[in-house]
């Protein structure tokens, strides 16, 4: 639950960098389709690194994408047979490219390239084809059996008969992830994690597994599919021999390499130890894996590979693969360390109750780093911060992991420059230049807090169920968050720390943060639909409760120029005091779990919003011909060879497309589809 994603109004926003010029003619833009961008990322200081290091990062990429196949496979039950199959026909089309039909199909293969299935990555709705089924059953049947993932016995037109619902009907699987409210939220959700059973029916079934009295609880649902069979309720469990098998062999044969080049003995013993909760799917083998790699913070490489974050689970529980492998950004990671290192004095400072913190801080690390691969759930869309583990046990007796992916948002602040968004959306000049002076110091700030101590903060009541807040967990984690990121980036601690230059540059951050929240987010909302992802709502939550409670002060308000609408933040300490009463009651619903008061406050505050504000921020951010969503392709490594086979360099080339790096991964990653 503990991954920090880039908001739309981020990516318009940011106009600074940390890279040096000489990298400014680097083509970040790639390709654009539907209401996606894809762009290159930089991978700076790989060429520095030593040959150990460099065959380390190669190796890890290698298992990094091994597991697409498990992702899209978790995402939906038809997603590789669909994916395949318009593959099939996109390579082997004799026709007229430039009919309708043809580039109707290739729009929708592109998104469901990048969503990694048939639904939207972030709306969670199904894709709406701009192709006929007429053209796409005479397609396929000219691919022919032969090059078809069809069924033992099946045929073509049975094969046709069984997917076209699933793209053109849509009625069927219509929401990969349904969060709405009053509905059995596992029947009325497509994601390929559970079948047959429904939503009383796996948290009976859970329920049942759980000891209340057990401190060091397991994750369970983490790594298996749950099924009904013959009356019967069983995980199916993510493992070799088991579910995924043929992927999770080559993840693991090429962590075998990482092993051989490893930097220490303590990242040795992590990497066994994830190999081993491969072998055997044993969750309490990933709390040792876990506990091993949070304590291992020498390392200049890191990576992380398994099932990891929930988000895809309409209950919080089943974790979606994904991958990133990366190496310490060594001068911007000193304000981490800073951050760090003063994690006690934090938690001893927080606005929320004294029962519900923790007495003694345990070894929170955070660093800045460089990507150098992203994978599964974190490819093409990726977080720009994570901290892990996300067991609370774990964090509170062993410590976690932040990172801030900083060359991810660089490539966003440079794909950004220039596109309109603050002459359009934000009040002022006043507004416009601290954003321009301490925009992206503030905004990376806000992410280092949020991943090193807002996760890590608070603890929970003994005998509290870890997933008491059950469908809205994840959003109020994030809320939770994102709170403690915003209190604290006011804080005059800062400024003595050396962190903020002066008291003025957290307003940056807080402006960006409420106009997002209240208004420019909404770019991201079809008209009629809700707010359903579960950012989206902690954004929301956070800023509509602070309007509302400081109304009566017009803390914030709305205001109306050449009738446009734009956000005027009249006390902006007045505004972290709203954060911090916030934050305290978002830490005593999750430390007690109590789930009537959490269900509450998000379906009054991070659902509904302003349907004609909504519409006219629609109007205006179209005129701006802005992509509300951005993702990545990522760089292609080469391992250089002397004639006896061994590695002497590892290369790094930039200039793959995206339609040509999709399709080798389908290629050369994808063996749950031979």
């Amino acid at each position: 639950m503990n991954k920090f994603i880039i908001s739309a109004t981020a990516f318009a926003l940011a106009t600074s960098s940390f890279m040096a010029s000489a990298q400014n003619n680097f083509n970040y833009n790639v390709d654009r389709f539907a209401d996606i961008e894809v762009l290159r990322y930089q991978v700076p200081g790989f060429e520095s690194l030593s040959l150990q290091q460099k065959k380390l990062v190669y190796y890890l990429t290698e298992a990094a994408l091994q597991g697409r196949d498990i992702l899209f496979d978790q995402n939906g039950k038809y997603n590789l047979a669909i994916r395949t199959t318009l593959e099939e026909i996109y390579t082997r089309y004799k026709g007229d490219k430039n009919s309708k039909d043809f580039k109707g199909l290739e729009k929708y293969l592109k998104q469901v390239w990048f969503a990694n299935g048939i639904h939207h990555h972030y709306s969670m709705d199904k894709f709406v084809p701009e192709f006929s089924k007429e053209f796409f059953a005479q397609q396929v049947k000219k691919v022919g059996k032969k090059h078809l993932p069809l069924a033992k016995k099946q045929s073509v037109n049975d094969f046709i008969a069984e997917i076209s619902p699933v793209i053109f009907d849509p009625t069927v699987m219509a929401k990969r992830v349904n969060q709405a409210d009053g509905v059995d939220l596992i029947l009325t959700s497509a994601c390929n994690l559970y079948e047959g059973v429904t939503q009383k029916e796996v948290e009976d079934y859970y329920a049942g597994l759980k000891d209340p009295n057990d401190p060091t609880p397991i994750s369970y649902g983490l790594n298996s599919r749950l099924i009904k069979e013959n009356g019967v309720i069983a995980e199916q469990v993510y493992k070799i021999d088991g579910l995924y098998s043929p992927a999770i062999e080559n993840i693991c044969q090429w962590l075998n390499k990482a092993l051989s080049v490893a930097e220490n003995d303590d990242m040795k013993a992590y990497i066994q130890k994830l190999i081993d909760f491969y072998v055997t799917g044993d969750l309490k083998t990933f709390d040792e894996y876990s506990i091993l790699w949070a304590k291992e913070t020498k390392c200049d490489i890191d990576f992380i590979n398994g099932f990891i974050e929930s988000y895809g689970d309409p209950l919080g529980m089943t974790g979606a693969w994904e991958s990133i492998v990366n190496f310490k950004n060594k001068q911007s990671s000193v304000r981490t360390q800073i951050i760090s290192e003063n994690a006690q004095w934090f938690e001893d400072n927080s606005p929320i109750e004294d029962v519900f913190k923790k007495k003694k801080v345990k070894g929170v690390s955070a660093k800045v780093i460089t990507a150098a691969i992203l994978a599964g759930d974190s490819y093409p869309a990726t977080p720009i911060g994570i901290n892990l583990p996300n067991a609370n046990w774990i964090r509170a007796a062993h410590g976690s992991k932040s990172v801030t992916l900083e060359n991810i948002t660089d490539a966003y602040d440079k794909a950004a420059q220039g596109n309109g968004f603050n002459e359009e959306f934000v009040y002022s000049d006043v507004e416009r230049n601290l954003m321009k002076q301490y925009g992206s110091l503030a905004d990376n700030l806000h992410t280092d807090l949020h991943e090193c101590l807002g996760h890590g903060s608070g603890k929970l009541l003994s005998g509290v169920d870890p997933d008491a807040l059950k469908e809205h967990g994840s959003t109020l984690e994030e809320t939770r968050a994102d709170l403690f990121a915003l209190y604290y980036l006011a804080d005059p601690k800062l400024v003595e720390l050396g962190i903020l230059p002066n008291a003025e540059a957290y307003k940056a951050e807080y402006y960006k943060y409420v106009m997002n929240g209240l208004m420019t987010q909404l770019t991201r909302i079809e008209p009629g639909k809700d707010i359903e992802e579960a950012h989206m709502r902690n954004r929301h939550i956070i800023t509509q409760w602070a309007y509302e409670m400081g109304k009566t002060d017009k803390v914030i308000e709305f205001v109306k120029r050449d009738g446009k609408t734009y956000l005027r933040i009249n006390d902006y300490e007045k505004l972290r005091v709203l954060f911090g009463h916030l934050l305290a009651e978002v830490q005593r619903i999750k430390s007690t779990g109590d789930y009537a008061a959490g269900k509450k406050m998000v379906e009054r505050y991070g659902v509904k919003f302003d349907r004609s504000l909504h519409m006219e921020v629609m109007a205006r951010y179209a005129r701006l011909n802005i992509a509300p969503y951005k993702g990545f392709v990522n760089p292609v490594y080469t391992a250089v060879t002397d004639n006896a086979g061994n590695i002497t360099d590892v290369k790094i080339d930039y200039t793959e497309g995206y339609v040509d790096q999709m399709l080798r991964y389908s290629k050369d990653y994808s063996p749950l589809t031979k």
